[in-house]
């Protein structure tokens, strides 16, 4: 298993943690307080869901397109 296979399996299940994490935390008493004032979510957990998802496609293009022979 390449180094390329490795990072990508690690960033799929960070990004999976991260994702859950601003999920989980949009249903906080004081997010829905700040959503149901400013219409919006706080920016940390903007923050947690879009790098979630930004790791999670790096994560999946990395395993998709990653070669089995690394040179490293």
């Amino acid at each position: 298993m390449g180094i390329t296979r490795i990072l990508g399996i690690v960033a799929l299940i960070v990004g999976v943690l991260l994702l859950g994490f601003g999920l989980n935390s949009t249903q906080a008493v004081t997010e829905k307080v700040v959503e149901g004032v400013s219409g919006r979510f706080t920016d940390s957990t903007m923050w947690y869901i879009l790098v979630g998802i930004a790791m999670i496609v790096g994560g999946v293009a990395s395993l998709i397109g990653g070669n089995s022979k690394s040179t490293l």
